[in-house]
């Protein structure tokens, strides 16, 4: 429907991040002057992203709108849920809600931000209803890799909406806690005006097996395993480990945690009752030397090839505290984030030249996903009967292939949006239709710079990347423009200077003849006599070598 904006009593629901890509979750939704936040989540970066440490959503909209926003309002407690927040809270300090363990997650990454004194966090769980006026609030137990995960249904005065959060239906959860089902068929009897649903596995066909299937491949390779065990996960897939504390207890392994971000969620977990750890099996990293081979299991971080990961620097023999031993069993205990597949295939290789045996494949049992596959997402659709559907959490074609399955249980074309992120939706009484844009993408962080480097500045480490930098270095007379010192010209990751010397000679002296012709013409710019030189080098050294380096000259005046 077009046409809609400007209606009365309407109800606008934003997409943030989280549309069209894996991570950095973010949906706004406002009616009048109030406006609540789900979720603020960080992504991971892209190859082309060279030296970005993370990404997070681009809030300037909830910036501009600083005196609406009510409250954030967070499902669980993964990194693409709750990542950004360190970095949100310095513009946003409002009123945050979520559940014991994601609050105590979130409390570990604000205390190293020296935020989490200032920080206003609310506890809820699962069953509870608030009122942040104009919304109500219900939070909904649902089953995901991590516990204490909450779907929202939020009572507005145009209609209710469904956030299902990240789910799947596991009736034999690691910590027994199903999906409340009931509660969703009541919402969905009692009339639900549009249901954002999760789309990560809208491509898979039936069902996501249950997290306990992951337990009975574990138990068959602690069995056969002659040597140690090395299993490398999510830090915060927590039904996971609680699976792996138990299997080494059942065959006598002590169990040691490597990686900061592994230890730092095993603790809060521990500390808040999520993990159940069996007494004198948990030990120090640097213990495992005092026991057999055939009694370690350590736990580390780097299930997706991260180049700074514990696994990695494992894989290169670079860690400090434990080395491959031939015989060692690796199990990666995660499939691969879209995009992750080759740092993951490098890391593999390299422990397999080490002598390890590796696991890994998605036939081996060792992963589960924590997202419904087409079958639940049906499942959902069907209980929540909602006259308008979103789908969320995923990339484009997911999002696509989620609408797909909607149409197909009979909601109507018109009424299924596949937005992208910034595209502003709005419901009232009587209709709904897309009505906009708001500003959206993406802040990359770079050590402690956030957003300080932008498309620009990938851009020139691109090139820096790909044909390096000539750097010519010159002294001029600032009365005359005469030359008194150079042409230097340096070359960083272009040709090395020993094998090339006739082509920097003849490059040096292309700058000499632009300095003449820029004194004949009694040019004295600096800017100017820059543009001309490297605009001379970049068509000589193409017409050399074809390539493009960065060409960056430096004059100094006398």
């Amino acid at each position: 429907m077009k046409g809609c904006v400007g209606m009365s009593a309407k109800l606008s629901i934003i997409p943030l991040g989280g549309l069209g890509e894996i991570g950095k979750n973010m949906t706004v939704v406002k009616y009048g002057n109030n406006i609540i936040v789900i979720d603020a989540g960080l992504a991971f970066p892209e190859d082309e992203m060279l030296g970005v440490d993370v990404v997070i959503p681009d809030i300037t909209y909830l910036i501009d709108n600083k005196q609406l926003v009510r409250a954030i309002i967070l499902t669980h407690g993964h990194e693409d849920h709750i990542g950004a927040m360190p970095f949100i809270l310095k513009d946003l300090n409002v009123p945050v809600y979520g559940t014991k363990l994601t609050l105590g997650l979130l409390a570990q990454k604000l205390k190293e931000a020296g935020l989490l004194n200032q920080a206003k966090l609310n506890q809820i769980k699962a069953g509870d209803t608030i009122n942040i006026s104009p919304f109500e609030i219900d939070f909904i137990r649902v089953s995901h890799s991590i516990p204490d995960v909450v779907a929202l249904g939020i009572k507005t005065p145009v209609g209710t909406i469904v956030h299902t959060a990240d789910f799947k239906f596991d009736h034999t959860p690691i910590d027994g806690e199903v999906t409340d089902l009931y509660k969703f068929a009541q919402l969905g009897n009692d009339g639900v005006l549009v249901l954002l649903s999760d789309s990560t596995n809208a491509e898979r066909e039936g069902y996501t097996l249950s997290e306990k299937y992951v337990g009975e491949s574990f138990n068959e390779i602690f069995n056969a395993a002659k040597g140690r065990i090395i299993v490398a996960s999510f830090a915060s897939n927590i039904h996971r480990l609680q699976q792996i504390f138990m299997t080494a207890y059942k065959y006598g392994r002590k169990v040691a945690v490597c990686g900061r971000s592994m230890q730092n969620t095993v603790d809060v977990a521990a500390e808040l009752g999520y993990l159940d750890i069996p007494q004198n099996t948990l030990i120090d990293l640097d213990s495992i030397t005092q026991f057999p081979d055939n009694k370690i299991v350590i736990i580390s971080t780097g299930s997706q090839g991260e180049p700074m990961s514990a696994l990695s620097r494992i894989a290169k023999g670079e860690h400090k505290k434990v080395q491959i031993i031939p015989g060692d069993t690796i199990i990666i205990s995660a499939n691969p984030i879209p995009g992750n597949e080759k740092m993951v295939a490098k890391t593999i290789d390299q422990l397999f030249k080490q002598g390890a045996e590796v696991i890994y494949e998605r036939v081996s049992g060792v992963h589960v996903s924590g997202h419904a596959s087409q079958e639940e997402l049906k499942l959902m659709i069907n209980l929540i009967k909602p006259k308008y559907f979103i789908p969320i959490h995923g990339e484009y074609r997911m999002l696509v292939k989620h609408a797909q399955i909607a149409q197909e249980l009979g909601i109507p074309l018109k009424n299924i949006f596949v937005a992208e992120n910034g595209q502003v939706i709005d419901f009232w009484k009587n209709g709904a239709c897309f009505s906009g844009r708001v500003t959206s993408g993406q802040v990359m962080v770079d050590g402690l710079g956030v957003g300080d480097v932008g498309n620009i500045v990938l851009r020139d480490r691109q090139q820096l990347s790909q044909d390096g930098i000539l750097i010519v270095v010159l002294t001029l007379n600032g009365e005359t423009g005469e030359l008194l010192a150079g042409p230097d010209i340096i070359s960083r990751g272009f040709v090395y200077v020993r094998e090339s010397e006739e082509l920097l000679e003849e490059a040096r002296q292309k700058v000499e003849k632009v300095l003449y012709k820029c004194r004949e013409s009694n040019i004295k710019e600096w800017s100017v006599i820059k543009a001309n030189i490297k605009e001379i080098l970049s068509k000589f050294l193409f017409e050399k070598t074809h390539r493009k380096p960065m060409i960056l000259p430096i004059i100094m005046e006398i």
